[in-house]
């Protein structure tokens, strides 16, 4: 699988593009319905989680997201 695009949004849920699967803990995969995008809750709120049902909205979820680098694997 390849080719998927994550975007976290400010004050909002992750963007998931392209060539995806979503799993449970057991590796069973959510049905989809042939979507190549979805949302998925960063807020906790969500009544669909771990879809986002925009629920940040009426939570006032706030959050500014800026890509940085995160420190190099140890060995």
């Amino acid at each position: 699988m390849a080719g998927a695009k994550i975007t976290v949004t400010h004050s909002g849920p992750i963007r998931i593009e392209g060539d995806f699967a979503v799993c449970d803990p057991k590796g069973r995969e959510f049905g989809l319905g042939g979507r190549t995008a979805i949302w998925l809750c960063r807020c906790g709120h969500s009544q669909d989680k771990p879809f986002c049902d925009g629920s940040h909205r009426r939570a006032e979820f706030r959050d500014e997201v800026q890509a940085r680098d995160l420190p190099a694997v140890k060995p």
